[in-house]
């Protein structure tokens, strides 16, 4: 019997009912699937129900991947290498359908990394993935709220959001000591262009750098004290980070390259 690894953040889905949730989110017949940390693969057994064209799965344990590998046999390919040290938009020359339950320990640093290293051509058409319920609600939360910072302006850049459910302890093994949440992105048709995402994350640093203080000095850190372009963005300085919603972040970041060019 496989036991899981707590520092590997391991914690294998068991619960059916979860299970029949997310495989039926959307349609998976012919798609080019990709899921991160499978675990012991109930998911994954889920998804061949759905006559997948093809299955990719990502499993940085060398025990669990030799499980897969004899469970599964020729019916899906696996990567045995950490997802952190993968490039995602080389995976594959098809766009991919992505699930992951991911490791409560990197689960942001996934994210975080897949969306400031997005090309032009999206390498996912969608990405089912599963948080600890407090990142989750980090991504979905509103401005003027507790919530609200750097990891929800990021995850809603590029991104559309939408909470599918919260579930339970019980439906792992072992039980962890807090609840998930399932997410489901798109990608969205219409944003703003940067020339490079990392401008927007230098931004979001500065700026929640102090989330209780006013915005007056980080910005003036950044634009050299130019308070032009607060006034034409239609910005209080005296606000703090948390009052400023989604697209203002996203316009800060276009004159900050503006700035810069």
């Amino acid at each position: 019997m496989i036991r899981a690894k707590k520092s590997l953040g391991q914690n294998f889905l068991i619960d059916k009912n979860i299970i029949d949730k997310i495989i039926n989110i959307l349609e998976l017949k012919n798609k080019n699937i990709l899921e991160i940390g499978p675990g012991t693969g109930n998911l994954t057994e889920g998804i061949l129900k759905k006559s997948p064209k093809k299955i990719l799965v990502v499993e940085k344990d060398d025990n669990l991947a030799k499980l897969l590998k004899k469970k599964f046999k020729d019916k899906i390919e696996i990567i045995n290498k950490d997802i952190l040290k993968i490039d995602e938009n080389s995976l594959s020359d098809q766009t991919l359908t992505v699930f992951g339950n991911l490791p409560y320990n990197i689960s942001t640093e996934i994210l975080c990394k897949w969306i400031l290293n997005i090309k032009p051509k999206i390498w996912f058409d969608c990405l089912i993935l599963m948080f600890q319920k407090e990142v989750a609600d980090r991504i979905i939360s509103e401005f003027n709220t507790k919530s609200y910072g750097r990891l929800t302006i990021l995850a809603n850049w590029r991104l559309d959001i939408k909470k599918v459910c919260d579930v339970n302890p019980l439906s792992f093994h072992p039980k962890p000591k807090i609840e998930s949440t399932i997410l489901f992105f798109k990608p969205k048709k219409e944003f703003l262009i940067l020339k490079n995402a990392k401008n927007l994350e230098k931004i979001t640093r500065i700026f929640f750098m102090h989330r209780r203080k006013m915005i007056k000095k980080p910005y003036c850190q950044l634009f050299n004290g130019n308070i032009n372009i607060a006034s034409k963005i239609g910005i209080d300085l005296n606000s703090r980070p948390q009052n400023l919603d989604f697209e203002t972040y996203f316009k800060l970041a276009k004159e900050y390259e503006n700035l810069r060019s």
